[in-house]
């Protein structure tokens, strides 16, 4: 079964399914705090960039660790909600 195809387009960062790559559609930059965005631009994150979701940790609220590029972040979950990924094929 096609993992991306039983997802909408695009979800939140955090609902991407484990080790599935993503490509970053839109950033919500107005619900992120002015330091939160800059982080995320100084870490390359923006529109067009690969993803992936490798760790969700707790079940309400933890942060996740995702990959960007070569880099392993982790980010708070609020900030996770704010990044739109569209899940790659295959």
């Amino acid at each position: 079964m096609n993992m991306a195809a039983a997802i909408p387009v695009p979800v939140r960062l955090a609902q991407l399914p484990r080790m599935k790559p993503g490509t970053v559609s839109d950033v919500d930059w107005s619900h992120l705090s002015e330091p939160e965005a800059r982080r995320l631009r100084e870490l390359g994150l923006d529109e067009g960039v690969e993803v992936e979701l490798l760790h969700r940790a707790g079940l309400f609220g933890g942060p996740v660790a995702c990959r960007i590029g070569r880099m392993t972040v982790a980010l708070r979950r609020h900030v996770a909600a704010a990044i739109h990924v569209s899940p790659s094929a295959g």
